[in-house]
């Protein structure tokens, strides 16, 4: 882990900042947003500080295990569509990236929201 000093994300990694986590794996942290805007308001993180989208987009590999992960999470807490149509369950993921698109910890996470149907647009 490559942790950045004042970045809370990279605290929550390394177990310094109590958070109530949802996984683990080899590359990333899943964890409860502390103010959840859906029933399921989760928070994926890569175990390596990366800044935001852009800085993630330098590493696919690093980026394809954030999806993947946020995708299993997504199944594990039973927010994948079922049903021919998919009309049933369902969740979106969404990775902010800059202060005017919402980020405000500067540490690439991906948040999964699920358990209530989505709007379009979001914004």
């Amino acid at each position: 882990m490559s942790a950045m000093d004042g970045c809370l994300f990279c605290a929550i990694v390394a177990d310094e900042v109590p958070a109530d986590i949802v996984a683990r794996t080899e590359h990333t942290v899943a964890f409860r947003d502390i103010a959840p805007q859906a029933p399921t308001h989760v928070l994926v993180v890569p175990r390596h500080h990366c800044r935001d989208a852009l800085d993630l987009s330098a590493n696919p590999t690093m980026a394809g295990h954030l999806l993947a992960d946020a995708a299993e999470v997504a199944r594990s807490l039973g927010l994948e569509p079922s049903g021919d149509d998919g009309a049933d369950g369902g969740f979106r993921i969404v990775i902010n990236t800059g202060s005017r698109a919402g980020q405000s910890v500067f540490h690439v996470h991906a948040h999964v929201f699920g358990g209530r149907p989505m709007a379009w647009p979001p914004g």
